[in-house]
């Protein structure tokens, strides 16, 4: 069976709900970070053979986004792509989809990214019922809202966490900890291999601009509930964010690789989405006949702070793993939350940032997980030798 590798990787600053990437387009973006991946490529005689690319919001807002990102970009316009449409999941589906292609042999390389411009997401004009203007209502799908519950999604999360026992406090701390956590990373330079700068405008942006440097624990307390929530605030809540991150896959290692091992996608509850990655987790580590103790690396999406909270609480009661000590190990150098959750693109994320975390110890296993809209869950694999 053919072996996946990642060969190169970069994502994109992370920027703020109309911030410092506001003026670049989904199309845009996914067009500069396949550019960027492609000057990073170690081999760049053999062309991608295939481009997975995920939006977790009505496609990046634009007829097949991934496809006229290519048609900007250096590649070749022959280079064939696929759009992945799984919410939050999106960038991970896009990696397991390259993989697949590898590993039955339909490609040697390939090119899986995450793209999202929140700022740039339209509001919509819903039709009625007859033809008077006045039957027209508009509608923003930044309420992120669905027709399968009368519930927001910060309500039905916070209701979880509060079934698990994890409370308001305990998902402030999280927060706070996540900007702690991220500028003890930058201050390491653990940021520097994967951000991809961008030119915009007169501007040269090479920094995330969610992190808060300056984030207390009563600041945190402060902040009101949002969404009809009892525990979520703006707070332990990633923000709307643009960005852009993606790897190359091939089936040669070349340098340091990372080695792709496995990957599972699964469904659960429609209020699971805490606790679907540890599902995933599990599912993933079973099939591959590896504990926790065998994992030396965890980035578990922060959808909310409630979400590794809950999983790591899952997880260390499956496994007898002491939850203190797991939590130390999981999303070392902060999440989505301190960095900012552009939706098609964390999947990837999360996986640069194990990658990275790997590179830094000098090998061992990762694992990497994230919730989507609705229970949807995904979780992958990761090897460095």
């Amino acid at each position: 069976m053919t072996r996946v590798y990642v060969t190169a990787l970069a994502r994109t600053p992370f920027g703020k709900f109309r911030g410092c990437l506001s003026s670049l387009d989904a199309i845009q973006l996914g067009t500069r970070l396949i550019d960027g991946l492609l000057e990073r490529d170690e081999y760049p005689e053999l062309l991608p053979e295939s481009v997975q690319g995920g939006s977790g919001l009505l496609g990046g807002s634009h007829l097949t986004t991934l496809r006229q990102s290519i048609i900007h970009s250096r590649l070749p316009n022959a280079t064939p792509s696929q759009g992945v449409d799984r919410a939050c999941c999106s960038g991970m589906s896009a990696i397991s989809n390259a993989a697949t292609w590898l590993k039955a042999g339909s490609a040697r390389k390939a090119l899986a990214i995450g793209v999202e411009s929140l700022s740039n997401t339209p509001v919509l004009l819903q039709r009625g019922n007859d033809r008077r203007i006045s039957s027209l209502s508009l509608f923003d799908p930044l309420l992120l809202s669905g027709r399968v519950s009368d519930k927001t999604i910060a309500q039905y999360t916070s209701e979880e966490a509060l079934k698990y026992g994890i409370s308001r406090p305990e998902q402030d701390l999280w927060a706070l900890r996540s900007h702690e956590r991220y500028f003890a990373g930058k201050q390491a330079g653990f940021f520097e291999n994967q951000i991809y700068a961008l030119e915009v405008g007169d501007r040269l942006i090479s920094d995330d601009e969610g992190p808060r440097e300056n984030s207390t624990s009563a600041r945190l307390a402060q902040l009101p509930t949002i969404n009809g929530s009892t525990t979520i605030t703006a707070g332990n809540a990633p923000g709307l964010s643009d960005g852009a991150a993606g790897i190359i896959l091939s089936d040669t290692s070349i340098g340091e690789s990372a080695e792709i091992l496995d990957w599972v996608q699964l469904a659960g509850d429609l209020q699971s989405g805490t606790s679907i990655p540890a599902a995933g987790i599990i599912q993933v580590l079973r099939r591959n006949q590896l504990t926790l103790d065998d994992v030396e690396v965890i980035e578990i999406n922060e959808a909310f702070a409630a979400t590794p909270l809950v999983s790591t609480l899952i997880l260390a009661d499956e496994s007898g793993t002491n939850l203190e000590m797991l939590r130390e190990r999981t999303n070392i150098f902060g999440g989505s939350v301190a960095i900012g959750h552009p939706l098609g693109a964390s999947g990837v994320r999360i996986a640069i940032q194990a990658i990275e975390r790997l590179r830094a110890r000098g090998g061992g296993t990762a694992v990497c997980a994230i919730c989507g809209g609705f229970g949807q869950g995904e979780a992958i694999l990761l090897q460095l030798a």
